[in-house]
């Protein structure tokens, strides 16, 4: 980037791109998480969007904090609601998206809440 209208470019794309409005899976990749299965995880919710053609921003963060609950995984809706799921696997994984982010109905046995159960 050499001048302003190619700075002004990069900042129309971005603002066009309001991620803000998007659903947003974000799993724990810190050694806890990746000890723990974070990597199988991270792949199954990339794939499955990708299957489904789903409009979902899937991203890495470090340590979510409890790692004794890791693969730990965040989805936060548009509206700022947040999900924590715990102990996930690829097979939660896949059924997180189909039930949560297409259907619109968290998966509440694989929640922090499912816990205190």
């Amino acid at each position: 980037m050499k001048t302003i209208q190619e700075l002004n470019v990069i900042k129309d794309k971005v603002k066009n791109n309001d991620s803000s409005k998007k659903i947003k899976i974000v799993v724990g990749m810190a050694t806890c998480g990746i000890a723990a299965g974070a990597k199988p995880v991270m792949a199954a919710f990339t794939d499955e969007v990708k299957k489904q053609g789903l409009d979902v921003i899937v991203s890495q963060t470090g340590c979510i904090g409890m790692c004794k609950l890791e693969p730990m995984v965040d989805v936060i809706m548009p509206n700022g609601e947040k999900v924590t799921y715990i102990k996930m696997t690829p097979e939660k994984a896949v059924q997180v998206i189909n039930d949560h982010i297409v259907n619109n109905k968290a998966v509440d046995d694989f929640t922090i809440g499912s816990v205190e159960k």
